[in-house]
């Protein structure tokens, strides 16, 4: 089996929530519980950080890793969805992990995995978290999927769990209310384990309050962090809220006999790309024009990008613009800027929302543009239109920025 007929068998054969949606979507850990025992428990063989939240998860892994690397740690990093290549869910000291393991992994358990019906998902957290034990890290920093109560990943008793923030996304999954998605994002809150709640919402912190209680888990507030002002080389403006978050977590590590310098800590937020090459978080891919792209994708994120991008200096504004099926354009569109030209696409996927669907809606909130059979064909053309003093921004969907990365 080639690395490519691995991912091949994986992504097609087996339910995958980033093609399928909701019928990939599982509703307990019952195989995730099933693969731990067949693979021999390698989630308790090294330590771990647990990070859920609606944005901000995956800015704030990367963070907690690059930190953890510059203070000398041998550090896992798991998140999801990849961008470019599958192995950058999984990796080591920044270094994704390798073809052959992926390959050794698919045909040592394939059997099972058809045998047990395994998802996308559960397979790939079962190979993280082998692939952890294996390299035998000090630390794992482990990004939940989507939820956290029924996520994959929640086999773990972490050193600390930490949510980053709560919004309305996936309520087809995780509920309706900011409180019931609060309680899905909280069943990460282990017995006895320092729980770090990165933004304060009125309607969630009872939520949250309420179950560190019931597990006796000490709630820290990072929202309330006084010694926390550090910059990143992660240029968003959102990123404020992500560092609070963080440095609150390393002080809780610090707390539990981990060593990270001031200094490392400094450093660690300054060479974030660098250590763990995380991409799409209002990335610079041209000065002139500026383009950039970020991977918000609902109506918090989407609510800091915008603003950050109206607060650019450009003579005009081009936004190649995707989106998924599911997403609710009602929450969204509105937060785009009217005066912009807009170049409507459907990212490849089969949750892909075509193009004419996007522009017809972003049309009745004054958002005017064409509509182009690709990702690739929309950019392209933003590239041909703007002149020197515009800005384009891609975004919409990580799938749209993956294409254009």
């Amino acid at each position: 089996m080639t690395y490519q007929e691995a991912l091949d068998w994986m992504f097609v054969q087996l339910p995958m929530y980033q093609r399928q949606g909701a019928s990939a979507y599982k509703k307990d850990l019952s195989n995730t519980i099933l693969l731990a025992d067949h693979l021999e428990h390698p989630e308790r063989s090294f330590k771990s950080v647990h990070i859920a939240g609606t944005n901000g998860k995956g800015s704030s892994s990367h963070m907690l890793a690059s930190v953890l690397q510059e203070a000398g740690y041998k550090v896992g990093l798991y998140t999801s969805p990849h961008l470019k290549d599958y192995r950058e869910r999984i990796k080591v000291n920044g270094n994704e992990i390798s073809e052959e393991n992926v390959i050794d992994f698919i045909t040592a358990h394939k059997a099972f995995f058809e045998a047990n019906q395994l998802s996308f998902f559960e397979m790939t957290v079962g190979l993280a978290f082998e692939y952890f034990a294996a390299e035998k890290v000090d630390i794992a920093v482990v990004e939940v999927g989507l939820g956290g109560r029924l996520d994959s990943t929640n086999i773990l008793t972490p050193e600390a769990s930490v949510i980053t923030n709560i919004g309305l996304d996936h309520t087809q999954f995780l509920g309706d209310t900011l409180e019931k998605i609060a309680f899905e994002k909280g069943g990460i809150i282990k017995d006895n384990v320092p729980v770090v709640i990165g933004e304060f919402h009125e309607k969630t912190i009872p939520v949250f309050s309420e179950l560190a209680n019931q597990k006796h888990a000490k709630l820290y507030k990072a929202f309330d962090c006084i010694q926390c002002s550090y910059t990143s080389d992660l240029k968003g403006s959102y990123q404020k809220h992500n560092i609070k978050t963080v440095v609150q977590t390393l002080q809780v590590l610090k707390s539990k006999g981990y060593s990270i310098s001031d200094a490392q800590l400094q450093e660690g937020l300054l060479r974030v790309v660098a250590n763990t090459g995380l991409l799409g978080r209002w990335q610079l891919l041209s000065e002139k024009p500026k383009t950039i792209c970020d991977t918000a994708h609902n109506k918090e994120g989407l609510g800091y990008t915008m603003t950050q991008l109206q607060n650019e200096t450009y003579e005009n504004l081009h936004i190649v613009l995707g989106m998924v099926s599911d997403k609710d354009l009602g929450a969204v569109l509105p937060l785009f800027p009217k005066e912009a030209q807009y170049y409507f696409c459907k990212p490849n996927l089969g949750r892909g929302l075509e193009e004419h669907v996007l522009q017809q809606k972003a049309a009745s909130y004054g958002l005017r543009g064409n509509c182009y059979a690709s990702v690739e064909e929309a950019y392209d053309l933003a590239k041909t239109q703007a002149t020197i003093g515009d800005c384009i921004y891609i975004g919409g969907s990580t799938f749209v920025v993956a294409e254009v990365l």
